[in-house]
């Protein structure tokens, strides 16, 4: 028999059945502002669909039902088929219909990107793994498009919106996804190294077919019908379309020998394979590989901002709404001072994160326009190594908000911990970013001067930032092993004066200047909830987190 020793009670409910878009007033607003407002019905649509509970529930069933490699039959023929839970289609079915895999390209307009990266963001505050194929095939079409015979047998496949779960060849398919293969076991960024090896089997050159032989350390995601990898030509690395079956409709050569076990991003299955004479179509011209895969590089460097800025979202909102529930020392935790500075220090971060990432889906709409390359070649790798990083340190705080019931798996915390570090390491980790950051400065310096001038113009009434403007300069004054060895801290002082000119355009003046006097402030480092007695004033932390999450 049971009975009962205590009664339930002092817990906070599941955050469930809100809706993710017009919840978040930057958000809004900066879709409003951005040119995107002919999309904004939809994102209200979509943002009640993702917070429904049912809908919720599916990114914790994809991460439970983990991906299972089956290599061979029951007959002993080799198949390799990586096998996912429903949950996984679901979330791409979802993913698909709303075209996040393809919208700018297949619908182009004023305000596409930033109408992508709105929805992509909110669909990142559900489940992240599912949204890496989704990046990698969003990131291969703007390539692929410059080889027009083979873009032409793929472009409806690609513009499709439906998810074609079937593993066939691709004539018999209505829609495909597009994944990756760089690295391999020796090089890891330095992809230089790589050994793998292409053999022309009639002339060779750009649009012709090759063999390949060798291997991939991580190959993401299996399942994808094509690939993108990188293989030695006599002419040096080069880029090759590599089909998961051959135009004969027979298995093309690429065999799975292992699913990575990850610690986070565990839904999407990535794999380590080897090629033998593996069929592969050259894309870009012969040994012009890396450039060539550094176009694709620029969209899912932007895409990690993208989906770190909206775990970072998920993680504050969660947080907040923990703290409203939940009452302590007899009183609920949001309105305890202590938590109060915690909560709002998370909320500026937040803010400054969604402003940045929009700010450079911006600069995705004008190709041409001499500031917004400087927005994309330079600002996108330094927001990459920043958002990413503070991300990390981001969801173990609003971890310990939840105190022990965030440290549990059942509940939404965990997850959102373990996958906040893939960010930093997928597309090149901290130090590749920096190092790429000022490789493009010393590249286009007159870039680089654009994009100090507009944030002075900004900055012009505000003695602080124009300091640290002033300090940017300066800092490229060094010798170059100087500035190498403090590339973190240049980047770091770049993404905080940026942000700090974003919040100063777009956010309500006094909550701008709570995110600038903190981020200026020596004694205010990088753990929250360090904000000075000037700015741990009750009234304005509640309007800090009433314009967080009113819920």
């Amino acid at each position: 028999m049971q009975w009962p020793t205590h009664e339930v009670s002092n817990q906070a409910p599941d955050l469930h059945d809100y809706n993710l878009f017009t919840s978040d007033k930057a958000l809004v607003a900066s879709v409003q502002r951005e040119q995107a407002a002919w999309y904004e019905q939809d994102l209200i649509r979509l943002g009640a669909e993702l917070g429904k509970q049912e809908t919720l529930h599916l990114g914790q069933l994809a991460n439970h039902h983990l991906p299972e490699l089956q290599t061979h039959d029951r007959f002993g023929n080799r198949i390799d088929v990586v096998e996912f839970h429903p949950s996984w289609h679901q979330l791409l079915t979802m993913q698909r219909r709303e075209n996040l895999h393809a919208m700018p390209w297949s619908q182009p307009r004023a305000g596409a990107h930033i109408a992508r990266t709105a929805a992509y963001y909110l669909q990142a505050q559900v489940e992240s793994g599912s949204l890496c194929p989704i990046t990698m095939t969003f990131a291969a079409i703007p390539l692929l498009q410059k080889e027009t015979k083979l873009f032409a047998t793929l472009e409806a496949k690609l513009f499709s919106r439906e998810h074609d779960t079937r593993d066939l060849p691709l004539a018999q398919k209505n829609s495909m996804l597009i994944g990756m293969g760089m690295t391999e076991k020796q090089g890891g960024s330095d992809v230089r190294s790589n050994t793998t090896v292409a053999r022309p089997l009639n002339g060779g050159g750009r649009g012709t077919e090759y063999a390949l032989t060798g291997h991939k350390w991580f190959f993401s995601a299996p399942m994808c019908d094509a690939h993108l990898v990188l293989a030695r030509t006599d002419a040096g690395l080069s880029c090759f379309f590599v089909p998961r079956w051959r135009p004969d409709g027979s298995k093309n050569a690429i065999l799975i020998q292992r699913l990575k076990d990850k610690l986070g991003n565990r839904s999407n299955s990535s794999s380590e394979v080897e090629f033998q004479d593996a069929y592969g179509v050259m894309v870009g011209e012969e040994g012009r590989g890396i450039p060539t895969i550094i176009e694709m590089a620029n969209h899912t460097r932007l895409d990690c901002v993208i989906g770190s800025a909206g775990l970072m979202r998920n993680a504050l909102v969660q947080a907040i709404h923990h703290a409203r529930h939940r009452s302590a020392f007899g009183l609920p935790l949001a309105e305890q001072p202590l938590m109060q500075n915690v909560l709002s220090d998370l909320a500026l971060e937040s803010e400054a994160a969604t402003l940045l990432m929009l700010r450079l889906a911006r600069a995705v709409e004008s190709p041409d326009d001499p500031l917004e390359r400087a927005w994309r070649r330079i600002v996108t790798p330094a927001a990459k190594f920043w958002i990413c990083k503070r991300a990390l340190e981001f969801t173990g705080e609003c971890m310990e908000v939840w105190g022990g019931n965030g440290y549990v798996e059942n509940a939404a915390m965990a997850r959102m911990y373990r996958e906040a570090p893939v960010n930093s390491i997928w597309e090149g980790s901290g130090n590749v970013m920096c190092l790429d950051v000022l490789r493009a400065i010393a590249k286009e310096p007159e870039s680089f001067n654009l994009l100090l001038e507009s944030l002075l113009d900004t900055a012009v009434e505000h003695a602080g930032l124009r300091e640290r403007i002033a300090e940017l300069r300066s800092d490229l004054k060094a010798s170059p092993s100087q500035q190498e060895m403090l590339a973190r801290r240049f980047a770091q002082r770049l993404m905080l004066t940026t942000q700090a000119c974003l919040m100063l355009q777009t956010a309500p003046p006094a909550i701008a200047e709570a995110f600038i006097d903190s981020r200026l402030d020596a004694e205010c480092g990088r753990v929250f909830g360090t904000l000075n007695d000037a700015l741990a004033t009750s009234a304005l932390q509640q309007d800090i987190l009433a314009r967080a999450w009113p819920g």
